[in-house]
């Protein structure tokens, strides 16, 4: 992720206008000196979601939700704090200088323009060209409407090898760039030709609708290659955790905190067209814990995988339902007829009949036994006894305790045996050793970034000076110990007694490394909820007042077990370590 300079983040904070960019989310309206709507963070009858008119802050009057632009997008839509900067770059027109380079950010906007131009191009080869009839007859046999090709931006890459190079070359894009951009590839013995060739193309845009690259479908069993290519990864795009519709999707599933994940891109457009708008894909590869993550960070809850009804798809529910469990979210599995997926089931029964294959879902423990009972013979004790088993391990390898506590349970149920028997007895806990930095995977915990974290989350967010003095005056610089916080909390602090507010954009400022920028953007995805701020807001300075008490009660110990105290300095550090353990942190009181 790139550092951008102070300059161009200027340019930036001065160029967002705060009522236009929430204009396209919720339903803003005038009223005297401010601009009024109902609440998008929580339910309410009238609005109290507030923007005073010149203002770069809005304020809920009924939850206390509060914050800037990148506040807004990286709550309401679940972006990180880096798509959200960049989301807002692009918004505005205000290109994004990189701290290497400034050339940077402008190669970005071109290569963005780049498939703007070969979506509309292609798009338009679909719709308007003779070479289109047999995509566009294909599409529409199969259910597909001009409609849906025109909101989804369905196109059409023609068998001409050099149709981008040419067309793309005349409007001043040069080879390199195209190259780049994965639009043209470079052949074995040294030919430029066009990347997508003969082949229906599906656009992947980011979360603001630029488009990063193409998914394109064979339409003739003679076209070479496999059923679906995609763009190779580029500047613009990692396939590795992208998720095809989540662009059209990404509200919705943010705001019911639950998504339904298929196979196709079709099989995505089917249920979005039909108004199951919370649908996602993966590109044609294994669903992997990078998109678990994706569907993480927007803080999904519960998934239903509607995948083809075949053995390949049964066994690709039994293995995505796993990754899904591992990390504590319900997984659940429509009955989908054999040799049916999602596009032919709605294209052959409706959306509505889908919809009842969702309500009568199995969660995945039912799911496994249930196929289970089809495949081998739970009758017969030794193949039970093994099935259980290897279940009962698969669960014990799950992350979060009451889950797998209450999966064996569960278990216990489906097989008719003693909770006992599979492990699910008062006190179960799943071997786990806590370190001070525990490497979980390519993540890594830290726990005092995230005690120093939680409290400057509520600090950028609280709008209540007389709350945020409570923080700047319990609590010292010397109580931080990751860098980054550190000098967010100072910068706060000075900003606090100057009456200055401190934005969001405004800790761009302060990251010294891509390390810091992405700490920071794992600690936004995490979710604020503002009704309980009176309650959780003193608890995050306590917890720090705590740890700091802790560890200062811990330093004196290992003093006085040293041995190489005089009689004087032992006796004075007793007295210190005995005042301290009389006199714990309280939680603070706000006014």
């Amino acid at each position: 992720m790139p550092l951008y300079t102070r300059d161009s983040l200027d340019r930036l904070r001065e160029k967002v206008d705060l009522v236009e960019l929430l204009r396209s989310h919720i339903d803003l309206k005038p009223a005297g000196a401010a601009y009024k709507s109902l609440c998008p963070f929580h339910e309410e009858k009238s609005p109290s979601f507030s923007i005073q008119r010149g203002s770069h802050h809005y304020h809920c009057f009924g939850c206390g939700a509060h914050g800037d632009g990148i506040a807004f997008l990286t709550t309401f839509l679940g972006l990180s704090f880096t798509e959200a900067v960049e989301s807002l770059a692009e918004r505005f027109q205000v290109p994004l200088e990189r701290i290497e380079g400034k050339e940077d950010g402008g190669q970005r906007k071109k290569l963005l323009e780049a498939h703007a131009l070969a979506a509309k191009a292609y798009q338009t080869m679909l719709l308007q060209s003779s070479a289109g009839r047999e995509p566009l007859n294909y599409l529409l046999n199969r259910g597909v409407t001009v409609a849906m090709i025109e909101r989804f931006g369905i196109g059409y890459a023609p068998e001409h090898p050099a149709f981008l190079l040419k067309l793309l070359g005349g409007e001043g894009f040069s080879r390199e760039v195209l190259e780049e951009g994965g639009l043209v590839t470079t052949t074995q013995n040294g030919k430029h030709r066009d990347f997508f060739i003969d082949r229906i193309t599906f656009p992947l845009q980011t979360p603001q609708g630029g488009v990063v690259g193409f998914s394109a479908r064979k339409f003739k069993e003679e076209t070479f290659g496999g059923k679906y290519i995609n763009s190779q990864e580029t500047p613009l795009f990692k396939k590795s955790n992208f998720l095809f519709g989540m662009s059209y999707s990404r509200r919705r599933i943010a705001k019911e905190q639950k998504a339904i994940i298929v196979e196709g891109q079709l099989d995505a457009l089917r249920l979005m067209e039909g108004g199951l708008d919370l649908t996602v894909a993966s590109l044609g590869t294994a669903f992997g814990a990078s998109h678990v993550r994706e569907l993480l960070r927007l803080g999904v809850r519960e998934v239903y995988l509607a995948f083809d009804g075949d053995k390949a798809g049964i066994e690709a529910a039994k293995k995505v339902g796993d990754l899904f469990q591992k990390e504590g979210i319900e997984v659940w599995i429509p009955p989908l007829p054999p040799g049916d997926d999602p596009d032919s089931f709605v294209r052959q029964n409706g959306i509505e009949p889908f919809v009842d294959l969702l309500e009568k879902a199995e969660d995945y423990l039912t799911f496994l036994y249930h196929r289970a009972k089809g495949e081998i013979d739970l009758t017969l004790p030794a193949v039970k006894s093994r099935f259980v088993t290897t279940l009962s391990e698969q669960i014990k390898t799950w992350n979060s305790p009451l889950m797998v506590h209450e999966s064996l349970k569960k278990l216990a149920f489906l097989a008719g045996i003693s909770e006992n028997l599979v492990g699910a007895v008062p006190g179960y806990l799943p071997s786990f050793r806590y370190r001070r930095l525990e490497p979980v995977g390519e993540l890594t915990i830290d726990p005092d970034l995230i005690l120093e974290g939680d409290l400057l989350l509520w600090l950028l967010r609280i709008e209540k000076r007389e709350w945020t003095g409570v923080a700047y005056q319990l609590l010292q610089e010397s109580f931080f110990r990751n860098p980054l916080m550190l000098r967010l909390f100072r910068e706060g602090k000075k900003r606090h007694e100057a009456n200055l507010p401190f934005s969001l954009l405004e800790v761009a400022y302060h990251f010294e490394s891509e390390k810091e920028e992405e700490l920071f953007s794992d600690l936004m995805k995490r979710k604020v909820d503002f009704e309980k701020c009176k309650e959780f807001y003193p608890l995050a300075i306590k917890k720090l007042l705590d740890r700091e008490w802790l560890f200062e009660r811990e330093e004196i110990r290992e003093k006085l077990q040293s041995g190489t105290l005089s009689d004087d300095e032992a006796l004075e550090l007793a007295r210190r370590f005995d005042a301290l353990r009389r006199s714990p942190p309280s939680l603070p009181t706000l006014l």
